[in-house]
């Protein structure tokens, strides 16, 4: 039998209010960013709507209906033996338009039902401040992040999460995959940042932007750290037992598709920019070097008022988090031929097997990512989210067999532990989607990730059924035996 994680290891599962919750106008929530995005089954793209369209499909509206089952879920978690569950609180709930002066009853005694539900059945909530659900009236009213008095308003919202959920919460992410908005791909969902020249139903992932427009994508990148760094110092003060991190998309895996230096520097580059910048301010304190030369190569002027600095170097994160589902290759070769999958997508690698959305299959690569980051950071570690979407089939007998599922557990979970031995003080693992959700990449119910299967398609049907997959027993086993039992 296998070795045991350490003791006091979290076993887990996660998910975001925009994927899962649902109830989207309930009890006086208001629209994010994510109500605005239709879905993109049936190969259509995901789309914005200035205005929602009461003809048109939005997943995140019902998703897979948290709001209204949220009793039945945790127990199921419970049931699978999780010490600790990911969610994000929905900013809308509590604040409609993100700017009013009191938050909403109703949004606070909805969450705090659900981490008292947790605590009843022994589960640690860690919770996700931002997790892709911007309030629409930021986006509209103040034009996303990229207006510093969106500073105020988040943290006056962390103020709120802070004193109400005092005791029942202690572990907190202040945004989710921020390093995301380093990229033009992370200018709406990170940040409320409207596509250029938007206009109804614009694309939900533009690919160029002018000059002008990366400027702005990196002052609003300057605003969330700064925000971070204020909520990292309140949660301190408000309750010295929080700990507060950053949580990072893909973790740090690049590789280069040859031996050729060209290569070996873009793969460093890549990580560099897209990986670690954000880290390196949020755990280190600091703007690096590489980032301030990138800003003069590219023109990009952010502007940073007395005290920034010192305000980063003070707020540092206690901890490191990260997703991670696939590794990137990297060629800079023009004659080498590129996939034409996800929106992340690069050079295919021949080593690595592909799930059916063309993400490569690697989990030698986690324990590759785990080593670079905890050598780089020294600071605790969480894999945050971890999984793999696939098509699940349910049978006339109403069982899902997903056997492909429990490999790719089993051999992130083998990978985990090794890079532990390494020694790297990795905290836990929650799984991404534990409840079957809307993928966000591409507005499906299709592409499953879950141990427990809902019943609701593409096209908002279903009547939410909720029934355990082969996966919920396989996860249940591991827990029991502290990462022992992989057979």
């Amino acid at each position: 039998m296998a070795k045991a994680f350490p003791e006091g290891f979290y076993w887990g599962g996660a998910t975001a209010a925009n994927q899962y919750e649902g109830g989207w106008d309930a009890d006086g929530k208001g629209a994010s960013t994510s109500d605005h995005l239709t879905g993109g089954a049936l190969g259509r793209p995901r789309i914005i709507t200035r205005d929602i369209d009461p003809d048109v499909y939005y997943p995140s509206h019902e998703a897979t209906d948290f709001y209204h089952h949220w009793k039945e879920d945790i127990a199921l978690y419970a049931e699978m033996g999780f010490t600790m569950y990911r969610l994000s609180v929905n900013w809308t709930r509590l604040f409609p338009e993100g700017d009013e002066e009191e938050p909403l009853q109703a949004g606070i005694d909805f969450y705090r039902q659900v981490f008292e539900e947790c605590h009843r059945h022994g589960i640690e909530p860690l919770v996700t401040i931002q997790h892709y659900e911007i309030p629409w009236g930021i986006v509209t009213k103040y034009g996303g992040w990229a207006n510093r008095q969106v500073i105020d308003l988040y943290e006056r919202y962390c103020r709120t999460l802070f004193t109400e959920f005092k005791g029942l919460v202690h572990w907190w992410l202040t945004f989710n995959e921020i390093n995301i908005l380093a990229t033009p791909a992370g200018a709406f969902n990170g940040a409320g940042l409207l596509p250029e020249g938007f206009e109804d139903r614009s694309p939900a992932f533009p690919g160029v932007e002018s000059p002008k427009r990366r400027t702005e994508r990196f002052q609003a990148l300057h605003h969330e750290f700064v925000a971070s760094a204020k909520a990292v110092l309140l949660a301190h003060e408000i309750d010295p037992d929080n700990h507060v991190g950053c949580m990072c998309c893909r973790g740090a895996n690049y590789y280069a598709h040859t031996c050729n230096p060209a290569d070996i520097l873009a793969a460093e580059q890549a990580m560099r920019m897209d990986q670690f910048f954000c880290a390196d301010v949020q755990v280190r304190g600091s703007y690096p070097g590489y980032a301030r030369r990138y800003f003069r190569d590219n023109d990009v002027e952010v502007r940073m008022e007395p005290g920034d600095e010192e305000l980063l170097r003070r707020g540092h994160v206690d901890f490191y988090s990260f997703s991670y589902y696939k590794s990137m290759n990297i060629s800079t070769d023009p004659e080498v031929q590129k996939t034409a999958g996800d929106f992340t997508a690069g050079i295919p690698n021949p080593y690595l097997e592909q799930s059916e959305w063309g993400w490569t299959i690697d989990p030698v690569g986690l324990r590759i990512v785990l080593n670079r980051l905890w050598d780089r950071y020294q600071v605790p570690i969480f894999v945050v989210e971890n999984g793999l979407g696939a098509r699940d089939e349910l049978t006339p007998d109403g069982h899902v067999h997903d056997n492909y599922r429990i490999n790719y557990l089993r051999d992130h979970i083998v990978q985990m532990r090794e890079a532990i031995e390494d020694g790297v003080q990795l905290l836990g693992y929650t799984w991404w989607g534990c409840t079957d959700l809307v993928s966000f990449s591409t507005g499906e119910m299709k592409k499953r990730y879950g141990f427990v299967y809902v019943d609701r398609d593409d096209e908002g049907k279903g009547d939410f059924r909720r029934i355990r997959k082969d996966s919920f027993y396989w996860y249940q086993k591991c827990i029991a035996s502290n990462g022992t039992d992989l057979d």
